[in-house]
């Protein structure tokens, strides 16, 4: 009887926390006529719970399946044009719903149908966002953060570029990863990147969604193989940079950390190049004059970064970034050229050929101040590189007279060199003068300097 009383009660929905690995697990499993959806987002995320979110019409919930809920459609859904204007946000919710559906790429021929679906689905959703002429609700904007973390945040299994890392195979050499499931990424990738353009998303809502955890999961995809996902982050977290003021110094601390760990750990990290861009663009926009804070992520963190061995692959976006500080303070010149000659390369003859053209580009920011402050240890190190053995060095640091601001530059302290040099010679020839005197005198009168009376310092028999 109890057992009878029991099996009568409904079901408690799955927790929370095993909806996303359950939508993945139970993706290519449901018959090809229905759409399976996760109906809860992240571990701890009350937002997304499946007890806070009401059920679409038109929806109806079945059981729990590995822990989430999952839902499904009788029907197929109408096009946003065959609806009328007050029912077009529930259709778009409905289809963002169905979209997060993640199918596994490895197979090609698995859940072809299903995948087209999405596919078709994802792109009106680009469409409707685009278009959009009204506030997205917070429904929406719940709906969609879901959607994006269902599909974006996934975890990667070691991949053979790893496996190479470890033999010590050279990765600049190597071709990129290219993910098999990009044909759907990239449109939640456009789909996401347009709702955080889009005039109708009010950023004071939508912070509550793309919160912190969110960011940092962002972020964390940076060091992604495939440049096309790198490059659609790139642009994404810097329209959130743009849009969400109140994250941007969450943000920056957040680089700043993942440049610490690459640099002082593992010196291992796909997205340096990409986040640097991004960095160029808001150290560009720095209010003068500059906050001690992006002072010392200039000392800790941009100059730290010439020092990993792979500096070649981002250096171009870290010159960018170091010459924008300088242009904005050029009281750091002094500060980020002696940071240069601590991390001068000894034994890579390329690595000095670009320090010394990322040089050209600090001096012609550089004023006579700064200049005087660091030129003698600065030209010991020219001095040095343009008697390199290795020709494309030498003629790289005797190009810097082709410069007109740097030979300028030397030109006004050749002057204060001379002068100096002249002054020097005059003392050293005071000195040997004054020696000189000193040892005739020495010579003539030796009785005083011998109180013993006897020049060669000896006692006489006098004196005994």
């Amino acid at each position: 009887m109890i057992k009878q009383i029991l099996g009568r009660l409904p079901r408690k929905p799955g927790k929370a926390g095993d909806s996303r690995e359950a939508a993945a697990a139970g993706n290519g499993t449901e018959p090809s006529n229905s759409y399976s959806v996760a109906r809860s987002m992240d571990p701890g995320n009350k937002r997304a719970g499946n007890g806070d979110y009401p059920v679409p019409s038109g929806v109806t919930p079945n059981p729990v399946m590995n822990g989430a809920v999952v839902y499904h459609s009788n029907e197929p859904l109408p096009a946003f044009k065959d609806v009328p204007a007050s029912e077009k946000q529930n259709l778009f919710v409905k289809k963002v719903n169905l979209c997060c559906a993640v199918y596994d790429f490895a197979d090609p021929t698995k859940n072809l149908k299903e995948k087209e679906v999405k596919r078709q689905t994802l792109m009106e959703l680009v469409d409707y966002v685009t278009s959009a002429n009204g506030k997205f609700s917070e429904v929406v904007m719940l709906e969609i953060t879901k959607m994006v973390s269902i599909n974006l945040f996934r975890t990667s299994s070691p991949t053979p570029r790893e496996n190479k890392a470890i033999e010590g195979v050279d990765l600049e050499e190597d071709e990129p990863l290219m993910d098999p499931a990009w044909s759907h990424l990239q449109i939640v990738y456009e789909v996401f990147l347009r709702f955080v353009a889009s005039q109708e998303t009010d950023a004071k809502l939508a912070k509550r969604y793309i919160d912190h955890s969110f960011i940092l999961r962002l972020l964390d995809l940076f060091d992604s193989e495939d440049p096309r996902e790198r490059d659609y982050l790139k642009t994404i977290l810097h329209r959130i940079y743009g849009k969400f003021m109140v994250h941007r110094p969450f943000i920056r601390k957040a680089i700043n950390n993942i440049f610490y760990r690459f640099i002082f750990e593992t010196e291992k990290h796909n997205g340096v190049a990409e986040l640097l861009e991004i960095l160029g663009s808001i150290i560009n926009g720095f209010a003068l004059p500059l906050k001690e804070e992006h002072k010392l992520f200039l000392v800790r963190a941009l100059i730290p970064l010439h020092k990993p061995k792979c500096v070649s692959m981002y250096h171009q976006q870290l010159s960018y970034c170091i010459t924008q500080f300088v242009e904005k303070d050029c009281k750091l010149a002094d500060t980020v050229i002696r940071g240069l000659l601590k991390y001068w390369p000894v034994t890579n003859s390329s690595k000095e050929v670009m320090f010394l053209g990322e040089l050209e580009e600090v001096l012609e920011a550089t004023q006579l101040a700064e200049f005087q402050r660091c030129m003698v240890p600065l030209f010991r190190q020219i001095a040095r590189s343009m008697n390199s053995s290795h020709f494309q060095v030498a003629e790289r640091a005797l190009f810097l007279w082709n410069n007109d601001h740097i030979e300028n530059l030397i030109k006004q302290n050749y002057k204060r060199f001379n002068d100096e040099e002249v002054k020097q010679e005059e003392s050293d020839s005071k000195r040997e003068a004054l020696w000189k005197r000193l040892e005739e005198m020495a010579a003539s009168k030796p009785g005083e300097n011998n109180p013993l009376g006897a020049p060669n310092g000896k006692p006489s028999q006098a004196a005994g």
